[in-house]
């Protein structure tokens, strides 16, 4: 295959590039920012793919966030690329106090009130869905029954206040990464629409000042 890796990383090097990249998350951001700013489409249209993508980072739908922001990007007419590095704004180091700051939003909204012990309480409850989902898939096949406990409590106190309490803090995040792309993107296309025309009048002059400088009679 074509973009197949020659060499297969094992599952450790898998999992502990995905927590911290190679060369550093300093340098991952710059790879994104870089990318960002090179797509071919208008400042307005990449920072709304942009917004999708950072505003889909304070959701509960851990490992589909691409599927979500991919949605989002068509629904605004965003660029759908942009939407999927913007992704990248939630990452090992970000998802926990972003997890939070939902979470608490959530609850406040809903009039219910989140645990001291919250960040310990999330890992837990995604833990015991995902046994949830895991046993009931099992039970599909075996003596087993199914048991949805787990995950009629990670819907009440999980899933719903981080859905709910997403939507505000997602929309300020979205709208600064919005505000803050759309000069910085046009600074860029406009310096570098100057240095190909730049340099495309150097290669048309160049022929010229060749012709000019030459013999003109024939004459040695």
């Amino acid at each position: 295959m074509v973009f197949k890796r020659r060499d297969r990383r094992p599952a450790w090097k898998v999992l502990t590039e995905f927590l911290y990249p190679r060369g550093g998350w300093v340098r991952a951001f710059e790879y994104v920012k870089h990318r960002v700013r090179r797509l071919p489409d208008t400042p307005e249209k990449i920072a709304r793919g942009v917004f999708a993508g950072v505003w889909t980072t304070f959701t509960p739908f851990f490992g589909f966030h691409f599927v979500v922001a991919f949605l989002l990007a068509k629904v605004m007419r965003g660029n759908i690329l942009a939407a999927l590095l913007a992704t990248f704004f939630g990452n090992p180091l970000t998802y926990v106090p972003i997890a939070i700051v939902s979470l608490k939003t959530g609850h406040f909204m809903l009039g219910s009130s989140p645990h001291a012990d919250l960040e310990t309480r999330i890992s837990a409850k995604f833990a015991a869905a995902w046994g949830d989902l895991w046993h009931n898939f099992l039970a599909l096949f075996g003596p087993e029954k199914m048991d949805w406990h787990g995950l009629a409590v990670f819907h009440d106190e999980v899933f719903l206040p981080f859905m709910v309490g997403g939507i505000v803090p997602g929309m300020i995040a979205g709208m600064v990464a919005y505000y803050l792309s759309v000069p910085v993107i046009r600074a860029y296309q406009n310096r570098r629409r100057k240095k190909l025309r730049n340099r495309l009048q150097a290669l048309q002059e160049a022929p010229k000042a060749g012709t000019e400088s030459g013999p003109t009679d024939g004459s040695v």
